[in-house]
C-alpha cells in the first residue's frame, strides 16, 4: 500500500485515540494483529533472511578495515594489539550492548534512534509537537508515574530540546551511513581488481562502482522480502567461506593467533605507541560497522531471528575472518593497504573476488533499509517533510520503500565514490558517522533504561560508564579525521537538521494557531443559526484532522460562502499499526449533534489498498450512515429517521463535493528576521513535499480545495 504520511493527513494510532475530540464518542475495537515468527523454524527462516538485509554491512567489513588505517612499519605486536582491540569492540559494543540489551529497546516492533525518542514518548511527556503530545499521554502503556529523571525531563523544555536533538542527530547520521556504506563497501570490493590487474586505472573502479550502486538503488522497489531472497545466498556464501580462509591462515601463519583475546595485548599496544595508538582507532572502528542497522532494521525482521544470525554466524565469522587476516599480516606486515586480497590463497582468488563484489552489494541493503526505516519513522512522529513511503509487505509493518529517498541516496553514493575515490577519505567519513550513531544509542538507551524500564541506577550507571567511555575513546580519535573525509557526514547532518528543525517549527506555529483557533460543536451550531448561513442541497466530505475542535478553515469557508452542505460529514482517515482492517471497522460515523452534520472515521493498515474509486468509497460511507441512523433511532419517531434516511439519499443524488484545507502562513511586518527565514524554509517545504491525504480516487470535479492564510 502507498501513504503520504504526515500529521495534516491520516492520523497515526497506535492504541487509543486522542481525548476531548468531537470522535470521542465512538466505541469501537481495532484488529489486534500481531506479527508471529512461526516457533523455532520461523526464527531460522528469518535469521537466514538477515543475513541479506541486516548484516551485510558488518559482515563484508574485513575488506576495508585494516585499508582505512595509516599504519607504518607495523610490528607483530602492533597487529596482535590491534586484533584484541578488534575482538573486543565486536564482542561488547556487537554482543552485549546490541544484542543482549539495545535489541530490546523497541517501539512496537521499531528500531534505532528515533523509535527509542518515540518509545521515551510514549511513555513521559516529553514530545514537542502539541499534536504529539496528546498521543503520547493517551498511549501510556505504564501504570506507573514517572521517577524524578522523567519528571525533569516533562518540566525542562530545554532538556526535551536537547533530547531531541540527540535523536534527530542520530537519525541525520544514520542516513549519513546510509550513503556512506555502499559507497566503501562496493569501492573496497572492486578494488580488487587492480591486485592481479594493475593496469586497471582507479577512474575505471569508480566508474564500475558506480554503475554497481545505481543497480542496486534500482532494486528497492521490490520491497526488503524480495531482496533479501535475492541475497541472503550471497552472504550466506560469504558469511561461511571469509572464516574457513581465515582458519586456514591461523593455521598456516600463527596458530596462536587467539591468544590476543587477552585484555592485557590492548594496553601494551596503547603504552608502546601512545598517541600513534590512539589515532588508529579510528580506523578499528570501522570493524563495527553495520552494527546500528541490527537495530535499525528491526522493524524488517524481528528480535529473535537478528540475535540468532548474529550469535551463531555474523559474530563467529568475523572473529576468525580477523583472526586469519592478523596472522597474515603478521608474517607480512606491509601488505595491510589490501589486507583482505592479499590474505585469500591464490588457487580461491577470483572465486573470493567475485563473492566479496557480490557480498559488497549485498552490505549497502543494510544501511538502504535502515534509512528507509528511520525516515518513515521521523515523518510518521511529524519531525520530517511528508515523502512518499510504500509498504511493500503484506505481513510486517516495518518492510517500507521510499522512492524519494532511494534516489536522492543513489544519487549521493554515486557522487561519493566520484568524489572522493580513495577509500581513505570514504573510511575517515565512515568512522565518525558509526561511533557518533552508537553514542547517540548508548545516551538514549539509558534513558529507556532508567525511566522506562526502571533499571536500578547502579546498573543503568554501570552500562553508561562502559559504554560512553569506550565510545567516547573512539569519537576522540576520529574527530582528528574530520578534515580528511570526516566533515562529509557532518554537512549531510546539518542540511538534514536544518531540514528537520525547520519543518518542526513551522509545523509547531502551524498547530498552536489551529489549536487557538479551533471551531468547537457549539460554536459550529451558533454559525449555522444565523439566518446569513444558507443549507445547500449536496453531500459534502470535510476532510479535517484537527484532534481537539474542528479545523479552523471551517469558519473561513462557512462566513464567506455563506453557506454549508445539507449533509455535511467530517472525515478524518485514520492509519492504523496493523495489516488490515475489518470490514465492519473500516467505516465509523457519529452525529455530531447538529441537524445534517456527521463525524466519520475511515480507518486503514499499511496493507489496505486506499486506491478505490470515488463512488465506491461515498456508497461504502453513506450505506453506513444509513445503517447507523437506522440503529441509534432511540427516542424518535419512525418518521425522524426516515426523514433523516432520506436528506441522505436526497443529498447524494444532488452532487457530492470532497472539500479539504490547502493552509499557508502570511508573515506580517511585525514579524521577526528568524520567523521570516523559518516560515519561508518552511513553506518551502511545504510546498514541495507529498500530500498529506492518500488518493482515494475522488474525481476531478468533486475535489475542492479551500485556501486559509495563518498569521505567523
Amino acid at each position: 500500500m502507498e501513504l503520504e504520511l504526515g500529521s495534516s493527513g491520516p492520523t497515526i494510532l497506535q492504541n487509543g485515540r486522542p481525548r476531548n475530540s468531537p470522535f470521542s464518542q465512538y466505541v469501537h475495537g481495532r484488529s489486534e494483529e500481531k506479527q508471529k515468527s512461526g516457533g523455532v523454524w520461523g526464527d531460522v527462516n528469518l535469521a537466514y533472511r538477515t543475513l541479506g538485509v541486516v548484516f551485510g554491512g558488518l559482515v563484508t567489513s574485513p575488506l576495508y578495515v585494516y585499508p582505512s588505517m595509516n599504519l607504518s612499519s607495523p610490528s607483530e605486536e602492533d597487529y596482535l594489539g590491534i586484533y584484541s582491540i578488534i575482538f573486543w569492540t565486536l564482542t561488547l559494543i556487537g554482543v552485549v550492548k546490541y544484542v543482549c540489551i539495545a535489541l530490546k529497546a523497541d517501539d512496537r516492533g521499531e528500531g534505532g534512534t528515533f523509535a527509542m525518542y518515540s518509545l521515551l514518548c510514549r511513555h513521559i511527556n516529553i514530545g514537542i509537537l502539541p499534536s504529539k503530545k496528546l498521543n503520547s499521554i493517551d498511549d501510556r502503556s505504564h501504570n506507573h508515574e514517572p521517577g524524578k529523571l522523567g519528571k525533569f525531563l516533562e518540566r525542562s523544555i530545554i532538556a526535551r530540546r536537547i533530547l531531541l536533538f540527540v535523536a534527530v542527530l542520530g537519525m541525520c547520521m544514520l542516513i549519513g551511513d546510509g550513503i556512506l556504506t555502499p559507497a566503501i563497501s562496493v569501492l573496497s570490493a572492486i578494488d580488487g581488481l587492480r591486485g592481479p590487474f594493475p593496469s586497471v586505472s582507479k577512474s575505471a573502479v569508480e566508474g564500475l562502482s558506480a554503475v554497481i550502486l545505481i543497480a542496486l538503488f534500482l532494486l528497492q522497489k521490490h520491497g526488503t522480502s524480495r531482496v533479501s531472497f535475492l541475497f541472503s545466498p550471497i552472504m550466506a556464501l560469504w558469511t561461511f567461506t571469509t572464516p574457513i580462509i581465515g582458519i586456514y591462515s591461523i593455521i598456516h601463519y600463527n596458530p596462536s593467533i587467539l591468544k590476543t583475546v587477552s585484555p592485557h595485548y590492548i594496553l601494551q599496544f596503547f603504552l608502546r605507541n601512545k598517541r600513534k595508538g590512539w589515532q588508529l582507532l579510528g580506523g578499528t572502528v570501522l570493524c563495527i560497522t553495520g552494527a546500528e542497522a541490527m537495530f535499525a532494521d528491526l522493524g524488517h525482521f524481528n528480535r529473535r531471528s537478528i540475535q540468532l544470525a548474529f550469535l551463531f554466524s555474523i559474530y563467529p565469522s568475523l572473529v576468525l575472518t580477523y583472526a586469519g587476516q592478523t596472522a597474515y599480516l603478521m608474517k607480512n606486515p606491509n601488505d595491510h593497504n589490501d589486507g583482505f586480497y592479499k590474505f585469500v590463497p591464490g588457487p580461491v582468488y577470483w572465486p573470493m573476488f567475485i563473492i566479496a563484489t557480490l557480498a559488497a552489494i549485498v552490505a549497502s541493503q543494510s544501511l538502504i533499509s535502515a534509512t528507509f526505516s528511520v525516515i518513515k519513522q521521523s515523518v510518521a512522529l511529524d519531525y520530517f517533510p511528508r515523502v512518499k513511503v510504500v509498504h511493500t509487505s503484506q505481513d510486517k509493518e516495518g518492510e517500507v520503500y521510499s522512492p524519494e529517498t532511494n534516489y536522492i541516496l543513489m544519487f549521493l553514493c554515486v557522487a561519493v565514490v566520484v568524489g572522493f575515490g580513495d577509500g581513505k577519505d570514504i573510511g575517515n567519513a565512515f568512522g565518525v558517522v558509526v561511533i557518533l550513531v552508537m553514542l547517540i544509542t548508548t545516551i538514549l538507551l539509558t534513558l529507556v533504561m532508567i525511566i522506562i524500564w526502571r533499571t536500578p541506577l547502579l546498573l543503568a550507571g554501570l552500562y553508561f560508564v562502559c559504554f560512553f567511555v569506550l565510545e567516547g575513546s573512539y569519537v576522540s580519535a576520529v574527530v582528528t579525521k574530520i578534515i580528511q573525509g570526516g566533515w562529509l557526514p557532518f554537512a549531510v547532518s546539518i542540511i538534514l537538521a536544518s531540514i528537520m528543525f525547520a519543518w518542526y517549527y513551522g509545523r509547531q506555529k502551524k498547530i498552536e494557531y489551529e489549536t487557538t483557533n479551533k471551531i468547537t460543536l457549539e460554536c459550529l451550531a451558533e454559525l449555522l443559526s444565523s439566518s446569513e448561513i444558507q443549507r445547500v442541497p449536496g453531500l459534502c466530505f470535510f476532510y479535517s484532522n484537527t484532534q481537539d475542535g474542528l479545523t479552523p478553515i471551517l469558519r473561513h469557508y462557512i462566513t464567506n460562502t455563506h453557506s454549508l452542505h445539507k449533509v455535511t460529514v467530517f472525515t478524518t482517515l485514520r492509519y492504523l499499526l496493523v495489516p488490515k482492517v475489518a470490514e465492519k471497522e473500516r467505516v465509523l460515523v457519529t452525529r455530531f449533534g447538529v441537524n445534517g452534520v456527521y463525524g466519520c472515521i475511515i480507518q486503514y493498515g499499511y496493507a489496505d489498498k486506499l486506491n478505490s474509486q470515488g463512488e465506491d468509497f461515498v456508497s461504502q460511507v453513506t450505506n453506513t450512515l444509513r445503517a447507523y441512523i437506522e440503529k441509534n433511532a432511540e427516542g424518535q419517531s419512525s418518521g425522524c429517521v426516515e426523514a433523516e434516511v432520506s436528506r441522505l439519499k436526497e443529498a447524494k443524488a444532488a452532487g457530492v463535493v470532497h472539500v479539504r484545507g490547502k493552509t499557508r502562513f502570511h508573515v506580517g511586518k511585525d514579524s521577526g528576521w528568524f520567523d521570516r527565514i523559518l516560515i519561508g524554509y518552511y513553506e518551502f517545504l511545504h510546498n514541495n513535499c507529498r500530500s498529506a491525504l492518500p488518493t482515494l480516487g475522488v474525481p476531478l470535479h468533486q475535489r475542492m480545495e479551500i485556501g486559509m492564510l495563518y498569521k505567523a
